[in-house]
């Protein structure tokens, strides 16, 4: 029979997250998640972060640090419960209220807006999921002993007013991020889950310490993915509330006061014209929103999260990554070629970083940078109607606006004909378009752009103002 939401929700009607275990030793901490799907399997994936040299910290029995393990493994659960899409989730590993019931409900919901489309699901905010918390007698036990410890300790050991803990992705945000933390006034660690070269390499060339550069593992269940093979449902999850949760936790062990995210405004539109469906929903900045007020509320760890790039639009990143030379060569974020740390220069992201960095570095350049021209490969002409908004639907991939691809499109085909080269294929298509000429004059529409819409505290603020405003903010 074949497996279909509504199948799977009749065969499957119930999801658990039972329980957490923590692992400590003088070197890391280990964490193992134990969801299960009863008639069809169970699982644990895991985490593993490691601690500070010589920190002698029993982090397993602070009651702040579980709050945030446990609420990981909110986010981690979503990509099992997935599978079946069970219509009841009970939780019984921690405690949540009314409150947070709904607040990950939202998340759950809005994150999974590529997975319900993608997949024809007609899924309803109200009944996609029923929520419930069950807590286990043990958790509640263990929640009235901290509750009480909480209470006689009021200073947090853990609390510090500086250092930032910056994650690497391997692509051009994070690397622009480093660059202009460079001129803080506080200690920066990168943070990386499961290192690969991109990730290693960004940090190599950055200069910053590489004791410093702190490196998660995280591993996914075996019997999730042999399920993925047999047919049963797959497909997007909200990755970056992993990144915010697990970030979280890493900082807090490492006395660390910001998490620094590389995400920007352009994140901030719906992947599918018209609709709330969007890719990098956990990356715009009503996610961001919404976790800074849930730390702040229920994990109170004193880490204060915020994106440095989120007043900027792709196109200035871009412009201010165009001046970042060390990394042109080494920076990666295709994921058909993650694995392999290549472009593929055949997919949406790699075509849509060439044309958003093709008015800031030459054609010559970028086609060595790829080891493509893409603008001259027909088969690209799909990506490219979606990267511009001749088709409804953007790719499913973390790319940039509509709006500004065009601006980008227009002012490297008027620097390349100004400069007396041939406009390759895609270009000389796109300018016999209407869009053309409808973009054309606004092609300088993100020379100035700025998001007022962001939560960087007034010092990362004027850095960021020096850097990218000539120390002017645009009125």
């Amino acid at each position: 029979m074949e497996k279909t939401y509504t199948s799977c929700r009749k065969d499957y009607p119930v999801f658990y997250y039972t329980h957490y275990e923590v692992h400590e030793t003088a070197s890391d901490l280990a964490v193992t998640y134990h969801f299960e799907i009863p008639g069809l399997s169970s699982f644990a994936p895991t985490w593993c972060f490691p601690k500070k040299a010589e920190d002698c910290t029993c982090w397993s029995e602070d009651p702040t640090l579980l709050r945030t393990i446990f609420s990981l493994g909110m986010v981690e659960l979503v990509s099992y419960w997935k599978i079946a899409c069970p219509p009841k989730v009970v939780v019984k590993a921690g405690i949540i209220n009314d409150a947070q019931i709904s607040w990950w409900k939202k998340l759950y919901y809005q994150g999974l807006g590529e997975f319900f489309y993608t997949n024809g699901i007609e899924a309803d905010h109200d009944t996609f999921m029923e929520l419930v918390c069950e807590p286990s007698a043990d958790i509640q036990k263990i929640a009235n002993v901290f509750t009480a410890k909480a209470e006689k300790n009021v200073t947090d050991p853990a609390a510090s007013d500086c250092g930032c803990l910056i994650p690497v992705g391997g692509g051009k945000d994070s690397a622009c991020t480093i660059e202009m933390l460079k001129k803080s006034r506080h200690p920066l660690y990168t943070y990386i889950i499961n290192p690969r070269g991109a990730t290693l390499s960004t940090v190599k060339v950055s200069g910053l310490s590489e004791d410093h550069s702190i490196h998660v593992k995280r591993t996914l269940d075996k019997n999730m993915l042999e399920l993925n093979k047999q047919g049963f449902l797959n497909g997007h999850t909200p990755f970056s509330a992993l990144v915010a949760f697990s970030s979280v936790i890493t900082a807090r062990m490492y006395g660390l006061k910001y998490v620094a995210l590389s995400n920007e405004s352009s994140a901030n539109e719906s992947t599918v014209a018209g609709s709330t469906v969007n890719h990098q929903y956990s990356k715009s900045f009503e996610f961001e929103q919404d976790f800074h007020t849930y730390e702040q509320d229920w994990l109170e760890s004193g880490v204060y999260y915020f994106s440095m790039l989120r007043p900027l639009s792709e196109f200035q990143i871009a412009k201010y990554f165009a001046g970042a030379t060390a990394y042109h060569n080494i920076f990666r974020s295709c994921n058909a070629g993650s694995k392999q740390d290549i472009w593929c220069g055949h997919c949406p992201k790699c075509l849509f970083v060439f044309l958003i960095l093709s008015p800031f570095l030459s054609h010559k350049r970028l086609t060595e940078i790829f080891g493509t021209d893409m603008l001259e490969d027909a088969s690209m002409e799909d990506c490219f109607d979606k990267l511009t908004g001749l088709q409804s639907e953007k790719p499913f991939e973390c790319v940039g606006s509509r709006h500004e691809v065009n601006a980008a499109i227009c002012l490297t085909i008027e620097q390349m004909e100004a400069a007396g080269e041939p406009l390759p294929l895609l270009l000389k298509r796109y300018k016999e378009l209407p869009l053309y000429e409808a973009n054309f004059a606004h092609r300088h529409d993100y020379d100035r752009y700025y998001d007022g819409e962001h939560l960087l505290p007034e010092e990362f603020l004027k850095i960021l103002t020096d850097e990218c405003y000539g120390g002017v903010l645009p009125c």
